[in-house]
């Protein structure tokens, strides 16, 4: 395949991307392997697409399937119920669909960050081809003359582009497709708050069994023991290990007292919905009154919640406790000539791309934790990265954690705009705790501290073992390779302007701005 693909390295031109170019739904690709010496070879198809999956897979099978067949032809037969397919699709001579196969064997991401989120590729190849027509009818037919739209104001110049464009872009007389339709958009915020609302119920759970075994005046006795105990015992091993402690702004209590309110209004709405649920259970085990059973309800459930600092701050010893006993790689070894690789084929385009697997280090807590909060960041990100930032990033089109082997490896791909330096740099610099917490269950990572601090601050350490855990993209396709993620919203922002037919003074002085 790669013989057949052109030299150009972006695989953007050439007749294996000449197939790409016919699956509509396509917008990044990749095909990677990676070596391992705890495991045999791990082949990995990454795709970003639109639309449910069974309709890609189809369109990717039409595109590429023989030569898919082959690769699969290559790797070892599951083991498990895809055994048959697997058979079926790589027999000698076999003519059955790829599609099925492929779609059964694929996973989902347990946490993502799509940076244009609501943009499919046909609308932001569009929104580019409209910019670009765009800037050529506002330099004009002579270079050398200054452009006609020049001292206009901005209120003429909309018009006047609108005007020319509206011919070759007849879309523009369309009202714009919503991003995040309302449904996707209450359908997010529930899962978040159903994801808190579940969150305070697990840790509110010791609480409540306490209380059915001990007396209120015991019960107050126990929790106050226990608490002062596990504050006692944190104070003494918050603090980091001697060498690894990073400067950060990051607090803890800064961001208690700063969600304070939110959170109080969660825990009053937990405490609401969790009694009018168990009330009527109470009422047929106990035969109370609802009166009775409501308010018995809410004084257990209030004792849950007394309880769950004391089991937070349990979780957090335990936590601290594997934190301090961790090994991490201070220096792992990198193939200088797959290194070689790598760097040969980066930086051709303005976007490049990454993808890694690590080992998941073991234990109980481990697997709740990196499950919960991988659930919990990605819940999280779908309503707080919609214009395509990242704290402050700008520069990530996907991004994606995924879970192999048995859950036993982590695996990451990413497609970004810029170097591979500065895009570690900027997760470093900007959003080192959200990193820290999706990736800091891996073996040999940086040390860290209460699963946010330290961990990826450590800047060279990080970026170490992130190319130690790093293979090469063998084959890599971008559906809009000349466009960054900051681009695309720009794109978007000139064409939501011009699908109006009149902007007031203020917008039009804004909507200029992106020319």
């Amino acid at each position: 395949m790669r013989d057949r693909r052109s030299t150009d390295p972006t695989g953007g031109t050439g007749a294996f991307a000449d197939f790409l170019n016919s699956v509509p739904a396509l917008h990044f690709l990749s095909l990677s392997v990676f070596p391992g010496y705890d495991y045999d070879p791990l082949f990995v198809i990454e795709a970003n697409f639109d639309g449910p999956q069974g309709p890609f897979w189809a369109q990717l099978e039409s595109a590429i399937g023989d030569d898919l067949r082959g690769m699969l032809r290559c790797c070892k037969r599951p083991l498990d119920n895809d055994g048959p397919l697997y058979d079926a699709v790589t027999a000698p001579g076999a003519r059955a669909p790829i599609a099925p196969y492929l779609e059964a064997r694929a996973l989902r991401p347990t946490v993502y960050h799509h940076g244009n989120r609501g943009m499919p590729r046909d609308r932001i190849l569009a929104e580019a081809a409209l910019f670009g027509a765009m800037r050529r009818e506002v330099d004009g037919t002579d270079s050398f003359a200054p452009s006609p739209y020049r001292g206009l104001p901005p209120r003429e110049v909309h018009s006047r582009l609108r005007a020319v464009l509206v011919g070759d872009f007849g879309w523009l007389d369309t009202k714009a497709p919503p991003r995040i339709p309302l449904a996707e958009n209450i359908g997010d915020w529930v899962r978040l708050i159903a994801f808190i609302l579940l969150a305070i119920f697990a840790l509110s759970l010791p609480g409540m069994i306490l209380k059915l075994m001990l007396s209120w005046q015991w019960l107050t006795g126990v929790l106050c023991v226990m608490f002062v105990l596990f504050a006692i015992r944190l104070k003494q091993i918050g603090v980091a290990l001697p060498g690894t402690a990073t400067p950060t702004r990051f607090s803890f209590l800064k961001l208690f007292f700063r969600q304070l309110l939110p959170l109080a209004l969660f825990v009053a709405a937990y405490l609401a919905l969790a009694a009018a649920i168990c009330t009527p259970t109470a009422m047929l085990v106990k035969a109370w009154n609802f009166t009775t059973a409501w308010h018995a309800m809410l004084e257990w459930l209030g004792w849950g919640l007394a309880g769950l600092p004391v089991t937070l701050a349990g979780l957090v010893l335990w936590l601290r406790t594997l934190e301090r006993a961790d090994s991490s790689q201070d220096a792992p070894p990198v193939d200088p000539g797959m290194l070689r690789e790598m760097a040969r084929r980066e930086d051709w385009i303005p976007q490049n791309h990454m993808g890694s697997v690590v080992l998941i280090k073991p234990g109980v807590l481990r697997a709740v934790i990196i499950r919960a909060g991988h659930l919990g960041l990605g819940l999280l990100l779908r309503i707080i990265a919609r214009d395509g930032y990242l704290g402050s990033m700008r520069t990530i089109h996907f991004a994606h954690w995924a879970m192999v082997n048995n859950k036993s490896r982590l695996m990451f791909f990413s497609n970004f705009d810029q170097t591979w330096e500065s895009y570690l740099d900027d997760f470093i610099e900007k959003a080192h705790a959200g990193l820290t917490l999706a990736w800091s269950c891996g073996v040999g990572f940086p040390p860290t501290r209460f699963l946010v601090k330290d961990g990826a601050s450590h800047g060279r350490q990080f970026k170490e073992w992130a190319r130690h855990s790093m293979t090469v993209s063998r084959f890599w396709y971008s559906a809009y390779k000349d466009l960054t993620a900051d681009q695309i919203e720009r794109n978007f922002r000139v064409a939501c302007g011009l699908r109006k037919p009149s902007l007031t003074q203020k917008e039009a002085a804004l909507w200029i701005n992106d020319l």
